[in-house]
């Protein structure tokens, strides 16, 4: 094999760019964007030839060389983030994007952000207005807080609280609930950038009330509860609850933030699953501060959601950080959209799509779980395929021991792995993302469309995922 005959076989640039499909990729896109690909294609191919002892493979890579060059010049403008099909039964998948929007709620967000919008413009005084107006007041009337206002996560939430009412002096919080969020972000570390001391109280699985009552100092600003919402400690544990502190707090003019990361505003008891503090049980309790998630059991958008007594809110609100932290046009609108669906609770569980898929009956989960399976039955695909019972769960640090009976079609390959099979149903033109177990493809139900069944049949037929390569 000659591989210097090889080399010189590649098409030269000048070559290349008449070429009449290279010509029409340029028209497309630009010049600039095709000579990359050009660059990049070509150089790929020389250490191909480089490493490679099979000539006819060497020839076959050449003749492709151009078809490879659209294919790189389309994936330079083809977006990374892209819509999947959720199979995993995680209803809030923090890698997958957790809480879903509603697509009549994404028309009504689409109208808005695609012009101008009165985000910071108040129409009845003609003047500069604040962005938290057009959700304040629904959820101060939903959780009976007096003021609220939101930023850019939870996280955010904390750090904005400690620095407004506690810098520069300590917080006193139980060892137990110094969590860990995710991507190794941790309570205490997000405490230390607010500027307040932390002083940890009580053991890891017990705290008591005189261990609060003896750190408070001169120096204490706050007492922090954190809900302990992604995992649970059981066994010989105790903990002060927020009705016990709030007469200690009160005796030493201490303001009571709780931190209830998920955040609910709905008894979830009413359909079977446990119970969750609402965000309502916290202010009426005597909570002054309270911060919670918005796209995790809201249903809503990414947010950290702030309400509480109005002095507490109107610090926040004047300080700096809120600039950094605030939240967008999409945000603001999408989250009083979501906030309008609660003043009904049964419009909330209908419209919101966290809310359906967790209080949804089995019986329309198997219903579509059989549907899924009767179409990759008809189309032939070279599998076994059952519908069986499953568990899904909520996920993203949601009620973690909470499993929801449901419905899956499992997938025993015939001709590939269940290994190369995941792989690609990862790679199709709409992913499916499913789980494995006991040497099965698991695709729950609860967390699949009912017009995502179509594409999911079709997807598998079409680009043959089942077949041997």
């Amino acid at each position: 094999m000659n591989k210097n005959l090889l080399y010189r076989s590649i098409p030269k640039v000048d070559v290349l760019l008449e070429d009449k499909a290279i010509q029409e990729m340029i028209a497309c896109y630009s010049r600039e964007t095709v000579m990359e690909a050009i660059h990049t294609e070509t150089d790929k191919l020389r250490k191909f030839i480089a490493a490679s002892s099979d000539e006819e493979e060497i020839k076959h890579r050449i003749e492709l060389l151009v078809p490879q060059i659209d294919c790189a010049v389309a994936d330079m403008h083809t977006p990374n983030m892209r819509m999947v099909v959720n199979g995993t039964g995680t209803i809030l998948h923090t890698n997958l994007g957790r809480a879903p929007i509603s697509d009549e709620h994404m028309k009504q967000v689409m109208a808005l952000v695609s012009g101008y919008s009165n985000l910071e413009y108040n129409l009845e005084a003609g003047k500069r207005g604040e962005r938290y107006s057009h959700f304040e007041k629904l959820l101060c009337k939903l959780t009976g807080a007096e003021a609220a206002m939101a930023v850019n996560n939870n996280a955010s939430s904390v750090l904005l609280i400690l620095s407004s009412l506690a810098k520069g002096g300590e917080v006193v919080v139980s060892r137990g609930e110094l969590i860990e969020i995710g991507g190794k972000f941790r309570i205490p570390d997000v405490m230390e950038q607010s500027g307040a001391a932390l002083v940890e109280v009580g053991t890891t699985n017990k705290t008591h009330y005189d261990d609060y009552e003896s750190a408070i100092t001169e120096n204490t600003k706050a007492l922090l509860k954190v809900h302990t919402s992604n995992y649970r400690i059981v066994g010989f544990t105790d903990s002060v609850t927020i009705d016990e502190l709030i007469p200690l707090a009160k005796e030493h003019d201490l303001p009571v933030v709780e931190d209830l990361g998920s955040g609910v505003l709905i008894d979830l008891a009413k359909y079977g699953l446990t119970h969750e503090p609402t965000v309502q049980e916290s202010i009426a309790k005597g909570a002054d501060v309270v911060c919670f998630s918005g796209d995790k059991l809201l249903g809503g958008p990414q947010a950290g959601i702030i309400i509480g007594k109005k002095k507490y809110i109107d610090m926040m609100k004047k300080n700096q950080l809120t600039r950094a932290l605030r939240i967008d046009k999409f945000t603001a609108a999408t989250l009083e959209l979501v906030l309008q669906e609660y003043l009904s609770e049964e419009k909330a569980v209908k419209n919101i799509p966290v809310l359906r898929m967790i209080t949804e009956p089995l019986a329309e989960v198997e219903k579509r779980a059989r549907l899924l399976a009767r179409k990759m039955r008809a189309a032939r695909l070279p599998a076994q395929i059952v519908v069986k019972p499953c568990e899904s769960q909520i996920g993203g640090g949601s009620l973690p021991l909470e499993r929801i009976p449901s419905m899956a079609v499992m997938i025993r390959p015939e001709k590939i792995s269940v290994t190369e099979l995941e792989e690609r149903m990862r790679c199709l033109p709409v992913p499916i993302i499913p789980r494995t177990a006991n040497d099965t493809i698991i695709l729950d139900a609860r967390t699949i469309k009912q017009r995502d069944i179509k594409l999911v049949a079709d997807q598998l037929k079409e680009y043959e995922v089942l077949e041997k390569r």
